[in-house]
């Protein structure tokens, strides 16, 4: 299956605990750290959800 790389632009200080919980979830801890998941509907909802936080590198 295909994957995507995200990339987390934004500090998670002051967002929702929702939206660390996403973060978190997503395998994300620290600014400009890059990981790479498998492109599924839930990953695609959770990049949805934190958009304004992360980035999708090509």
């Amino acid at each position: 299956m295909a994957t995507i790389k995200i990339q987390q632009i934004k500090s998670k200080i002051g967002a929702p605990i929702d939206q660390k919980r996403t973060l978190q979830a997503l395998g994300l801890h620290k600014i400009s750290q890059v990981v790479e998941v498998e492109d599924t509907p839930s990953a695609r909802g959770m990049i949805r959800k934190v958009h304004h936080l992360v980035k999708v590198v090509e």
